[in-house]
């Protein structure tokens, strides 16, 4: 029987721990952070072959369905740090330029072709790739685009290649793509796409557009949900003014490029910072100075302990359980259906963002995930037990590391049995219930409507 290891080596080198749960010792202070590390897995650069868990089960079991929800891949910065000089990054696709793909010109010309395929509303108009010479704000860089080449061609070895997933004469039907209505989101889909189904027919594809960032489509209504986001943002406010050494950072970049602190802070230079880190271009500079590492490293390391924070305090957990409500349910309806014996919708891709994918990977239990990277991927696998073809499992994976066992739904089920997955019933009764109890509620309109205890 070919079982999943216990202690895969995750891409990033590091050994993860062990599924046995060692009681931490209270006396240890946590690992210290390394903020430039953190900033390099974040970056994501596309530089070795990766491992990933993807596709492991015992030979007898049966691969029937897979899920892929997708942070789009590097972008071009949202904000601009004010009178400095924009970081100068090429967004024009040029396949001999570093990194880059074996597939990245013919993903070129078959983009060129895309007329034909159907694009819901407003993703007609995006461009199927970047083209412009000094990338536009939030544009996807060539970067973000070898990125979700690579994502593509990863799953295509696993899923078409050795569980044949979908035959050569797949159709329409048997795909469901979803994106937001950004141009880096839908080149991100397209991308991994191409590579997964390499050349593939354009009258096939149809591209529906989803207008919310937590794809809660016509459930989005959710009075509570606003509430919990308040406060959380109240408590990340409260974080941000204790620390005097990101306070004294501020002040010093703001005089640095002789504006106001206030604005400076309104401009999230981190976001702008770690566009000049991830793409190796020196930070900007003005005649009174230069902004430098060590800023760079207090706003990073000050982002790394809010997001520690976050996960001990419930308000972002509460957050996350009604954003992702209708998402998941959507997503339970789909494998139950597929459990039936549906043959439609048997690959699905969301093609989303990082204010998406954290309060899903939040709202499973899965609190040792790091904050979702570019191009980061969660899969969810649906299986058949070949022998007992009425039972089926779910495996789910963030970025190639099997996190089956850190769900809040499957943690204890793991001690009692001998399969390497989760049992569906456990996630039905999960996304149909038990996220719900919390609130004290049987419901999502009722949860949406009703405080926590």
């Amino acid at each position: 029987v070919h079982l999943i290891p216990v202690n895969p080596v995750r891409e990033d080198g590091l050994n993860p721990k062990s599924r046995k749960r060692i009681m931490p010792d209270l006396l240890t202070e946590p690992p210290a952070i390394d903020p430039v590390y953190e900033a390099q897995v974040y970056c994501n650069i596309p530089t070795i072959a990766e491992r990933s868990m993807e596709g492991h089960a015992p030979h007898y079991f049966k691969l029937v369905s897979v899920q892929v929800l997708i942070r789009h891949g590097d972008r071009y910065p949202l904000y601009a740090i004010p009178k400095t000089k924009r970081p100068d990054i090429d967004c024009m696709l040029v396949p001999s330029r570093k990194p880059s793909h074996p597939q990245l010109e013919a993903f070129i010309k078959h983009m060129s072709r895309g007329s034909a395929a159907q694009m819901d509303g407003s993703l007609s108009s995006l461009p199927r790739y970047p083209s412009h010479s000094l990338c536009e704000m939030g544009e996807l860089t060539q970067t973000g685009v070898v990125q979700h080449l690579r994502n593509g061609q990863l799953l295509r070895e696993i899923y078409i290649n050795k569980h044949k997933l979908l035959p050569s004469d797949w159709t329409a039907k048997q795909l469901y793509l979803e994106t937001t209505g950004k141009s880096r989101t839908l080149q991100s889909a397209l991308a991994l796409l191409y590579t997964f189904l390499p050349d593939f027919d354009w009258k096939k594809i149809n591209m529906r557009h989803q207008w919310s960032t937590i794809f809660c489509s016509g459930s989005c209504d959710c009075p509570m949900r606003n509430h919990y986001l308040e406060e959380e943002q109240r408590r990340q406010y409260s974080l941000r003014v204790k620390n005097s050494d990101l306070e004294k950072i501020y002040v010093d970049m703001a005089k640095i490029v002789g504006i106001p602190t206030r604005q400076l802070r309104a401009s999230n230079p981190i976001d702008s910072l770690l566009c000049y880190f991830c793409h190796n271009v020196t930070f900007p500079c003005t005649q009174t100075g230069c902004i430098g590492m060590e800023h760079f490293k207090v706003i990073k390391r000050h982002q790394l302990e809010d997001e520690r924070e976050r996960q001990e305090k419930k308000l972002y957990f509460l957050y996350a359980l009604l954003a992702t409500h209708p998402f998941l349910n959507q997503t339970v309806n789909r494998l139950q259906r597929i459990a039936e014996g549906k043959k439609e919708e048997v690959f699905v891709l969301y093609s989303a963002h990082d204010v998406t994918l954290s309060p899903v990977l939040s709202a499973l239990g899965i609190t040792e995930a790091r904050f979702p990277r570019f191009a980061a991927r969660l899969v969810f696998e649906l299986w058949q037990d070949g022998k007992r073809p009425k039972e089926h499992f779910i495996r789910i994976l963030y970025n190639g590391a099997d996190v089956t066992f850190q769900t809040s739904f499957c943690k204890d089920h793991y001690k009692r049995s001998n399969k390497p997955m989760c049992p569906l019933e456990k996630f039905v009764t999960f996304v149909k219930r038990d996220m719900f109890l919390i609130f004290n509620s049987t419901s999502y309109y009722d949860a949406c409507r009703r405080r926590a205890l």
